[in-house]
């Protein structure tokens, strides 16, 4: 499947003006320009693999004529590495031109659904919900949510305009959580409602306002408990706040309903992915 997403095709041409500018000096000089070769998509560290069809839209800006024999579907895990994940066939010149900007994607998706998956499996048979935020590179979006999801997060929301989030800020402003709620229910009487607190008292004034999702944030093991004793039932509740792969699993067993989990995207690691050219093909 090949990306035609308007906002990840004004991505990647950013991505290439910025690196290519007028033109690859190098490889301008050195390669012929009707030369064709074959590249090897190469995973060096074990992961969740996101983003190939993104390559490959990288790829034809610079040849149209560009190819893509995927090896391994998006979504896999794999563990066994080195290991050939796609195959490439284009002009030289796009391989060599286009290698670090089609790198740099497929790296850094496959570094989110990576994380996504090992906190997805350390929820699983918890039922609860990993979530992912808002906490995503700038101008990103679209592609972090979508490895975050490959990985098995489900996505949250894309931004401001989508849903309501009452954050802390909006409470101090508005005076309270239950003016907050309150002014946000007549603006939008049709939409749900979640808003974060911080204390158990805030989330018996969310839930007195009727507030649909509750967030609990950076609260203790102890506070989650008996928040969820506290609801019983009566909200959604999501835990978030320095969730981490070590803490999130007692955190689910405190009975919440989600968690969301920044670092999915605003500390990617990036997969460790290598283009290997093979000898010139005439």
């Amino acid at each position: 499947m090949l990306a035609t997403d308007p906002a990840i095709d004004t991505l990647i041409d950013a991505a290439l003006a910025e690196d290519v500018g007028a033109g690859d000096l190098t490889t301008d000089a050195i390669v012929p320009a009707r030369l064709r070769a074959t590249a090897d998509v190469m995973l060096k560290s074990p992961g969740v693999v996101c983003g190939l069809d993104l390559m490959l839209a990288v790829l034809r800006r610079l040849d149209p004529d560009a190819d893509l024999e995927v090896l391994v579907d998006e979504g896999t895990p794999v563990d066994a590495v080195p290991l050939v994940i796609a195959r490439i066939h284009a002009s030289a010149r796009a391989l060599l031109t286009g290698e670090r900007t089609a790198l740099n994607i497929v790296q850094r998706l496959s570094g989110i659904a990576t994380a996504a998956r090992r906190y997805a499996d350390a929820l699983a048979g918890t039922g609860v919900e990993l979530l992912d935020t808002r906490k995503t590179g700038p101008g990103l979006r679209a592609l972090d949510k979508r490895a975050a999801a490959c990985g098995g997060a489900a996505n949250h929301r894309f931004g401001l305009y989508d849903a309501i989030l009452i954050k802390d800020n909006h409470v101090q402003i508005a005076g309270g959580v239950a003016a907050a709620v309150a002014a946000a229910r007549r603006s939008h009487p049709a939409r749900a409602i979640e808003v974060e607190v911080d204390t158990l008292d805030q989330l018996d004034a969310a839930l007195e306002a009727g507030a649909e999702t509750i967030l609990l944030d950076n609260m203790s093991l102890d506070q989650l408990t008996a928040a969820v004793q506290r609801t019983a039932g009566r909200a959604r509740l999501e835990a978030s706040g320095g969730i981490t792969l070590q803490t999130v699993r007692a955190i689910a067993e405190t009975g919440v309903d989600a968690v969301s989990v920044g670092a999915l995207t605003h500390s990617v690691t990036a997969l460790d992915i290598s283009l290997e050219v093979q000898p010139w093909q005439p």
